[in-house]
């Protein structure tokens, strides 16, 4: 087990041998098996993280990422990549309908995918000019701005916008 000391920040972590998060706090205390969890992870994905104890209530808050040590910092975002699951939508290959439910074909930047699209409203605008699209399943996918796909993904996403 290899501790990531942060002493500025008032704990460390490390991984137990079962792959475990482990948070050891400066007063002593020790909690194992704890998650991070995004305040804002679509929004503000490097601000808000909490280390969550597996009771359920935090332990710790984490302002800004960007404040981590880096080797801290890279623990958190290998635990946080197994825990979120959103692939990125880079195009729209074909949709079965333009009334929902439709079934959609896509290549993301996990592979390709095919989702179902119950209803308009399961299509979401982001901030940053993108979207997010909850399938059938549950699954959410990002889309990037309309501006950053291909012509014809545009022209079938505008048929549901």
């Amino acid at each position: 087990m290899s501790a990531i000391q942060t002493s500025d920040v008032g704990f460390s972590l490390s991984r137990n041998a079962f792959g475990q998060l482990v948070l050891s706090l400066r007063d002593g205390g020790e909690h194992v098996g704890v998650q991070p969890v995004r305040a804002f992870p679509i929004a503000a994905p490097d601000e808000g993280l909490s280390l969550v104890g597996a009771d359920g209530h935090e332990l710790v808050w984490v302002e800004r990422l960007a404040l981590l040590p880096p080797a801290v910092l890279a623990l958190l975002r290998e635990e946080l990549n197994l825990r979120e699951f959103t692939p990125v939508i880079r195009q729209i290959t074909s949709v079965s309908t333009f009334s929902t439910p439709s079934s959609w074909s896509v290549q993301t930047d996990r592979g390709e995918a095919t989702l179902v699209l119950d209803a308009e409203e399961d299509i979401r605008r982001l901030a940053e000019g993108g979207l997010l699209i909850t399938a059938s399943n549950g699954v959410h996918f990002r889309v990037p701005p309309m501006g950053d796909l291909d012509r014809h993904s545009r022209k079938l996403l505008e048929r549901f916008l």
